[in-house]
């Protein structure tokens, strides 16, 4: 793996506080550095099942390559 680039997108709770640890584990699950590793966090702003507090989503690019 290259990177990954995370967004976190949920009103609450606010999770700027736990990205560090997210960064470490998602770095050792994926077998990567933390790094190679980005998490944002945004609010669905008011809108939709996310703004309403009735979910949450993700939106994850990661870049993989081969090393052979």
């Amino acid at each position: 793996m290259s990177n990954a680039d995370l967004t976190v997108c949920l009103q609450r709770p606010k999770i700027k506080d736990y990205i560090p640890e997210m960064k470490k584990i998602l770095a050792e699950v994926m077998q990567a550095e933390s790094g190679q590793i980005s998490i944002k966090a945004t609010t669905g702003e008011k809108m939709g099942f996310v703004g309403r507090e009735e979910g949450i989503c993700v939106y994850a690019m990661v870049l993989i390559y081969n090393k052979f």
